[in-house]
């Protein structure tokens, strides 16, 4: 029998997040990892940008292969630019 691995693939909303545990064959990438959690077809309009991935908060690309217990990320766009935030606040204080 092939070896497995468990990981977790996680994505998180301002108002929920989604955890997904997963048993995968050892081997196995990001991206295969997130089309196995299902995620994308759970959250509506969610696109998968292959550039705002992560394993344990380190950018991941979508070929690289997965550990045991791994935590599989998928980032949402900014919705400020942090430069911008930041002059915001200088302004408000």
């Amino acid at each position: 029998m092939a070896e497995q691995i468990t990981v977790h693939v996680v994505y998180a909303e301002p108002e929920r997040q989604f955890v997904r545990r997963l048993t995968l064959p050892a081997g196995s990438t990001v991206m295969q990892a997130i089309e196995a959690s299902g995620i994308a077809q759970a959250v509506a309009g969610l696109v998968i940008d292959p550039a705002s991935l992560g394993v344990f908060s380190r950018k991941a690309a979508p070929e690289q292969v997965l550990g045991e217990g791994d935590r599989v990320e998928i980032y949402r766009p900014l919705t400020l630019d942090p430069k911008e935030a930041r002059r915001r606040r200088a302004h408000e204080g």
